[in-house]
């Protein structure tokens, strides 16, 4: 049986062991940037998973994670920034890891082939057809992602699967297969380095382009963010200030005013009446900062040729 790409050995793993600690180094950045360089072939069923994640998001459903060992890290890290960056609720977003919360301490290996784990955590997470889950696996072939598939496909969830080998049984049972075909590792079968790196861009593409699409970005700016920290009030405040074209001040004193929403401060800032009105443009636009402003505009020209 011919071994999976993720398995194989990498053609300049040969000595590596006996080379200068720089060389070393040298092989493995070399082989990361070829590993990044995989997901440029991807980008068409990436999109179709963002436009997926984003449209479940915006009817009210969750977007679930499963995953295990290295993926599972993946899939841990792009799901916990969600509600920080881009104000996503977290009873919107669940991880189903395998080992449970032991795995952040021990990544034990064994959780893994645990398919009934799967399978409850998927029935625990009370995920319907309303939802949709992206299951993350290097193989294509871990039993615990596979088994979160077939629950999630038996109880009309929509499912994205996300691994790094072509024809594997994660993507029948994926309504959108993503295909990242990373190199063999230097170090044979060690996928948190390339294939991890491949997962995580492939992650962060997917969830900052749903992000776009729900209207959580405008001109590269996070406006939907949650500043709970000194840090974000400063970069929220720096965000008003630069869209709305005012100081610093006045920034943080609209902030204030909006309850701490960029995007309601930032109507204000142009022109809107109050924060209920404010409110108003941003659901009339769904929540969309670009067409709130627009509607602003288009109100504040119609008052001024009624006059």
């Amino acid at each position: 049986m011919a071994l999976r790409r993720t398995e194989q050995r990498h053609p300049k793993a040969d000595g590596i062991d006996l080379l200068p600690d720089e060389d070393v180094l040298a092989r493995l950045a070399e082989s990361q940037l070829d590993a990044a360089t995989s997901v440029r072939d991807a980008l068409e069923p990436i999109a179709r998973a963002a436009m997926l994640a984003a449209e479940t998001i915006e009817k009210g459903g969750r977007l679930a994670y499963a995953a295990a060992g290295s993926s599972g890290l993946m899939a841990l890290a792009d799901a916990l920034e969600l509600p920080g960056t881009f104000g996503i609720a977290p009873e919107r977003i669940a991880v189903l890891i395998a080992g449970g919360a032991a795995a952040l301490h021990t990544l034990a290996g064994g959780p893994e082939d645990d398919g009934d784990e799967a399978g409850r955590a998927v029935r625990e997470a009370g995920l319907g057809p309303a939802d949709c889950l992206i299951a993350v696996t290097a193989s294509g072939s871990t039993p615990y992602a596979l088994a979160a598939l077939e629950e999630a496909r038996a109880r009309g969830v929509r499912t994205i699967a996300i691994a790094n080998n072509a024809g594997t049984p994660a993507f029948g049972l994926a309504d959108i297969p993503i295909v990242l075909a990373t190199p063999p590792e230097i170090v044979a079968g060690s996928t948190r380095m390339g294939a991890g790196t491949a997962q995580k861009i492939a992650l962060n593409m997917l969830s900052t382009l749903m992000a776009i699409r729900l209207g959580h970005v405008h001109d590269g700016f996070m406006v939907n963010l949650k500043a709970d920290n000194h840090k974000l009030q400063a970069r929220a405040t720096r965000i008003v200030a630069t869209i709305a074209g005012c100081g610093e001040d006045e920034a943080g004193a609209l902030l204030d005013r909006a309850g701490g929403s960029v995007k309601i401060a930032t109507l204000l800032a142009a022109g809107a009446a109050s924060r209920a009105a404010a409110e108003d443009l941003l659901e009339g636009s769904g929540w969309r900062l670009r067409p709130a402003l627009s509607m602003l505009r288009g109100e504040a020209h119609a008052r001024k040729h009624a006059t």
